[in-house]
């Protein structure tokens, strides 16, 4: 019989998603079959599976924590927040329309918990452990009898659950206790023990805090985890960038738009583990400053983030650069290159039909009614097929293969013209259009494409980089990936850390018996 242990946090961002991950490589290494779950998550940062469905991007690195595949059952309902209370609402894997906060809770509910019992029962038959990840706060009293998250889940799955609470946002014992207080005799049954994260300091000022929390809440604390700078993983939502702290002072700089309706982000992961390359995170009211190129990340919302970018004056500044240095756009910031985003049936947004910063000559339009959910592969053309600097950037790996994965409502079009050309010769997935057989575009300075997860190709992210090394009279990098090596790494290490400073005796008895 699966054995199941739920991790519950006081807050969002507390570290539920880092001790999940954690607990699957603990219990892999050990030799069980490991399969992570969080039933409903909210995020705008999501993967692509092998079954062509969307999760939440946690989950995936859960799973490679895991040493397994992600699939959709992992994390059944993802909700991608579009603004005034409205969500893209996504049912193992496949989007099933917008629904306001009302609609979905009151309405949807009941659909929404067989799917998350179905997901569960379908890793219980092939997996020996289930490590589940619960959402925000159990304490959301208002929220109770909608719950399909934390409480709800730990008595569907009859597991025993640990509260992990963040002391680097103070208040943490209130917070515990507050949490223990809340929940009524039934939920608070469920509720085993307690880990305290991010914790810098001398451990022995807290141990009085630690024995008063025990006589409160009646339950152990595990352990406190040390807060550690040289972890580096994905980080699960937007939120996070507003205390991740990015390295301005290296060798070379890239800028990246922070749209408001920022979306996987985690593309711009791979260039934190470079060692002489710094992220510049660039608002709406900044200038863009002395950057060697410009990202345009992924967007909820294309249309309405290129207004704000007109609105703001960032996107004339962003014009200016693009005489000066590479810009690139990935699936909504690539559409906001081009000259125009038709959305005349306001599928998108109430904002309609925009123009685009015109930097490719291409067309892009809101008219399918399914959503593109893809795994992609695609081969880089030969430098003669290719336009501009991309054709200088990407010479050196002309017929290689490199894989993303697709997650866009729009299409785009490439005019008929030898000013632009595709990126990339489509094998597998979408690309720009339901033709299938080119992704991206690139013209001068300016480069685009619908594949999240390009610059995880290290080759395609190597010759880019090399690229702007090179202009700034810097020599060119090559060897292992660092992305890769240093992402199993700071798994590991993130393992080594819960083992050292948790009580796993605890945790094992929790689980097993």
């Amino acid at each position: 019989m699966v054995k199941c242990l739920m991790v519950q946090g006081t807050s969002s961002n507390a570290g539920k998603s880092m001790l999940v991950a954690a607990l699957c490589r603990i219990y892999r290494n050990r030799g069980y079959k490991v399969a992570p779950f969080k039933s409903q998550n909210m995020s705008l940062n999501s993967y692509t599976t092998k079954e062509n469905g969307e999760i939440g991007i946690a989950q995936m690195l859960q799973a490679e924590a895991a040493m397994i595949e992600p699939s959709i059952h992992m994390n059944p309902i993802l909700l991608k927040p579009k603004g005034d209370f409205t969500s893209n609402v996504i049912i193992q894997g496949k989007s099933i329309g917008d629904m306001n906060f009302y609609q979905y809770q009151h309405d949807y509910h009941d659909r929404a918990f067989e799917a998350i019992k179905e997901s569960f029962n379908i890793l219980k038959e092939n997996y020996d452990i289930i490590i589940i990840e619960g959402a925000g706060s159990p304490a959301e009293i208002n929220m109770r009898k909608e719950d399909l998250a934390n409480m709800e889940i730990a008595h569907m799955a009859d597991a025993n659950v640990i509260l992990i609470a963040d002391i680097e946002m103070g208040g943490v014992f209130a917070a515990i206790a507050g949490t223990y207080v809340l929940l009524d005799d039934y939920d608070r049954s469920r509720l085993k023990a307690t880990v305290i994260n991010k914790f810098r300091g001398n451990l022995d000022i807290l141990k009085p805090g630690l024995d008063r929390i025990e006589e409160i809440t009646k339950a152990p604390v595990l352990g406190v985890l040390p807060y550690d700078e040289t972890l580096k993983l994905p980080e699960e939502d937007s939120a996070s960038l507003t205390t991740h702290v990015f390295n301005e002072n290296k060798d070379i700089i890239i800028g990246v738009i922070r749209l408001p309706k920022i979306s996987n982000f985690t593309d711009i992961d791979p260039f934190e583990f470079e060692e002489d390359v710094g992220i510049k995170m660039i608002n709406l009211n900044d200038e863009i400053g002395d950057v060697d190129a410009i990202i345009i990340p992924g967007t909820r919302n294309s249309t309405k983030d290129a207004k704000e970018l007109f609105d703001s004056g960032l996107a004339a500044k962003i014009i200016a650069k693009s005489h000066e240095i590479p810009v690139v756009g990935i699936c909504g910031g690539y559409q906001i290159l081009g000259n125009i985003i038709y959305d005349d049936d306001k599928k998108e947004s109430d904002v309609g039909t925009i123009e685009g910063l015109k930097l490719l000559d291409i067309e892009s339009k809101f008219q399918r009614t399914e959503k593109i959910v893809t795994q992609s592969e695609a081969v880089i053309p030969e430098k003669e097929d290719l336009t501009g600097i991309a054709s200088a950037i990407f010479a050196k790996i002309a017929g290689e293969k490199v894989t993303g994965y697709e997650i866009h409502e729009g299409t785009s079009h490439l005019n008929p013209s030898k000013e632009v050309n595709p990126l990339l010769n489509v094998q597998k997935g979408q690309g720009n259009n339901d033709e299938g057989d080119f992704d991206g575009a690139c013209s001068g300075n300016v480069f685009g494409t619908y594949f999240h997860g390009i610059f995880h190709n290290y080759n395609f992210r190597r010759e880019f980089l090399n690229y702007l090394r090179v202009r700034k009279g810097l020599e060119a990098k090559n060897g292992e990936d660092p992305y890769e090596t240093q992402k199993d790494y700071s798994l590991n290490k993130l393992a080594q850390i819960v083992e050292e400073n948790i009580d796993m005796e605890i945790i094992d008895k929790l689980i097993f018996s």
